[in-house]
């Protein structure tokens, strides 16, 4: 049986690729829901945004939206867990 690690091998779900296809390329706002930025209030309540280089815990929950953002903080990777 292979290997499957959460987020590295394994498929994303339905949910993770519809997040994807919400988010990817769009800068997240306070107030503002536009072409090119969505607004974080339209979050699922459990979700963390990642920054580059941010520390964060390794514990896994499965119901979590990670949402990674590049350095001019566009979105650039969502992931469950």
């Amino acid at each position: 049986m292979p290997l499957v690690v959460p987020g590295i091998t394994s498929q994303p779900d339905n949910k993770t690729q519809e997040w994807q296809s919400k988010l990817l390329g769009k800068k997240l706002s306070d107030t503002e829901h536009t072409e090119t930025l969505f607004c974080k209030k339209d979050l699922p309540q459990e979700h963390r945004v990642v920054a580059p280089g941010q520390a964060v815990t390794t514990d896994f929950k499965e119901g979590r939206l990670n949402v990674h953002l590049d350095d001019d903080g566009t979105v650039s990777r969502v992931t469950h867990g």
